[in-house]
């Protein structure tokens, strides 16, 4: 007994290729100055976040144990 494809797809068997789209892939080529630019300011924004996070934590030490002022 042979299936039609209807009764393929509605048990999930489904063909080969059965979508009919063939993803395209672009490779991306970037000069050697241009990502080690990319890869300096990545690095700025980890220090920035950095610098943020511990001011955060600082903000929330003094609200968690009260200002003390004499």
């Amino acid at each position: 007994m042979e299936m039609d494809m209807k009764e393929l797809f509605e048990n999930n068997c489904f063909p080969m290729g059965w979508s009919g789209e063939d993803e395209a892939y672009t490779p991306q080529r970037k000069e050697l100055s241009v990502l080690l630019a990319e890869l300096e300011d990545i690095k700025n924004n980890i220090q920035e976040i950095e610098a943020k996070q511990w001011y955060l934590a600082k903000l929330a030490k003094l609200h968690k144990e009260g200002i003390a002022f004499e």
